[in-house]
């Protein structure tokens, strides 16, 4: 059934159905959006898919509410708003109209699940506040779509359905940005992994540009790697391994007698032609030359050895 009508409600906006309307939109641009909650239009019918409104969760009927009682829940006992349910039903389809590769929907799927879609299903139902997130609470994705709502003495009555249409380009943004970006750590993957092969024993990872390496390392069980090494538009970087997803400890650090030198300085103190820069944190360095920033690399693994950087990590 491809519809004529996606029906949600009208008046204030959240982010549950804004981002809904991401996806169907995406899925059937042809469709038209209605913002009502007049019975003839939340009632299923077969031109229309319902979400957010109308008191029901009824998959085969298309219609996708969660405020009623007996409201849908995750296996796991927490609730559904619209976006949840949208993308339980229609997320792989979303994903293969954005192009994932059929080899990687479950993850992408999963990841954007939890990461994105729950955050937003729990927010909407009153189990997560905006207010765990501290200082950054104005700023999270759900409060800053609705930043665009109409104030309340706007008299205009078409400002809901322009401030609505106006967020939902917004939200669009986002959520295409975060599978580009979940698909993409699928696609370095395999690469790294490639990789890790390749460098057999080896302390330093040399890959062919820059991506995102750590979650392939971490699942590969690489844990003597200490350093990467990557081309990029002009010259070649040299970077540290994080530990662990939160906070900034690295595996090892980059010599102390390398921060915040650039050019003949860094290259006198590290004894390395063509070494160009090492930042004062010591978790990033570069070198004009594939040559120069192994050189680096090394002169980094011995001294991480030295001081039992390496024995600790290995």
């Amino acid at each position: 059934m491809i519809p004529d009508f996606l029906v949600t409600h009208s008046g204030g906006f959240h982010a549950d159905e804004l981002l809904s309307s991401v996806i169907l939109t995406r899925l059937f641009p042809q469709a038209r959006i209605m913002r009502s909650r007049a019975p003839d239009w939340i009632t299923p019918g077969a031109d229309r898919i319902i979400y957010d409104v109308g008191g029901v969760y009824d998959a085969a009927a298309q219609i996708f509410d969660h405020h009623q009682r007996g409201a849908p829940l995750r296996e796991d006992g927490k609730p559904y708003s619209s976006f949840g349910l949208i993308w339980k039903h229609y997320g792989r389809a979303y994903l293969t109209a954005r192009g994932v590769p059929e080899a990687h929907i479950d993850a992408v799927h999963a990841s954007f699940d939890a990461g994105f879609v729950l955050p937003v299903d729990l927010m909407d139902n009153g189990v997560l506040s905006p207010s765990v997130a501290g200082p950054l609470a104005g700023l999270t994705l759900p409060v800053l779509l609705e930043t665009l709502k109409p104030v309340f003495d706007e008299v205009d009555p078409e400002a809901e359905n322009r401030g609505f249409h106006d967020a939902l380009a917004i939200a669009r943004s986002f959520v295409e940005a975060k599978i580009s970006q979940s698909a993409a750590k699928l696609r370095a993957e395999g690469i790294v992994h490639q990789a890790i092969e390749d460098a057999g024993e080896r302390r330093i990872l040399e890959l062919p540009m820059g991506m995102p390496f750590r979650p392939a390392i971490m699942k590969a069980g690489a844990d003597h790697l200490l350093f990467v090494v990557h081309p990029r538009e002009k010259d070649w970087c040299l970077t540290t391994i994080r530990r662990a997803d939160e906070g900034f400890e690295v595996r090892a650090d980059l010599p102390a007698a390398w921060a915040g030198l650039t050019d003949r300085d860094l290259e006198a103190a590290c004894g390395v032609e063509g070494a160009s820069f090492c930042h004062n944190g010591r978790f990033v360095a570069a070198a004009k030359t594939r040559e120069a920033v192994l050189a680096m690399a090394e002169l980094a693994v011995s001294e991480a050895i030295s001081i039992g950087l390496g024995e600790m990590t290995a």
